[in-house]
């Protein structure tokens, strides 16, 4: 069995353990024999993929206990998969889920790190700069770069922490594992929202 999670940017597999990407460009031309159960946030892919029989739209097979209105199939997902903790997801933009006895307390979206990027380049040259990962955030920056990566980094390390409270933090997306290291009580799993949609199929019999 092959599942496929369609992002904004790209398109996410995974098969018996193993997880691989491809550019929506390379999509386009993917032409599996295999049957592919596959959510997605992109409906210009979702509309094309409608007439190819071999993929399976299980966007309606999750079943979330939440009052949150508009939630992405993502997000769902990635909340079917864990049952008390704090979900953040970073990629494109960075999404947060309260999960407490199986029940989805709320969240809230932040741009991701290439959007913070782009949004100081707009704003001057001069802050175009290279975000720096190991930018010291107990101490006020004197150069440019640590000054725009610490603007960047601590205002969502420090929401974060804030909204975890006590409960475990379970990162996936792109940047996930990145964010991971400044949580002792952290676990990076890239396959999270893939382990939902195994969920959402088991509960439908069908794996």
């Amino acid at each position: 069995m092959i599942l496929c999670d369609i992002g904004n940017y790209r398109v996410d597999f995974f098969h018996d353990g193993k997880v691989w990407s491809m550019s929506h460009g390379e999509f386009s031309n993917y032409k599996p024999k295999e049957k592919i159960y596959y959510i997605s946030v992109n409906q210009n892919i979702s509309n094309r993929l409608k007439s190819l029989p071999n993929f399976v739209d299980i966007e309606s097979y999750f079943e979330l206990d939440t009052i949150y209105q508009g939630i992405g199939v993502d997000r769902v997902a990635a909340c079917m998969a864990i049952s008390d903790g704090m979900i953040v997801d970073a990629g494109s933009a960075i999404t947060v889920d309260i999960m407490s006895n199986n029940l989805h307390l709320g969240g809230f979206i932040l741009p991701g790190l290439v959007s913070y990027k782009k949004c100081y380049a707009q704003i001057s040259e001069k802050l175009d700069v290279q975000l720096k990962p190991n930018v010291d955030l107990d101490a006020l920056p004197q150069k440019t770069q640590d000054a725009v990566s610490y603007g960047i980094l601590k205002p969502i390390l420090m929401i974060l922490k804030e909204s975890c409270k006590d409960k475990k933090i379970y990162f996936t997306g792109g940047d996930g594992k990145f964010f991971s290291k400044y949580f002792e009580n952290s676990i990076y799993d890239k396959t999270l929202i893939f382990r939902g949609m195994k969920r959402a199929l088991k509960e439908k019999n069908l794996c």
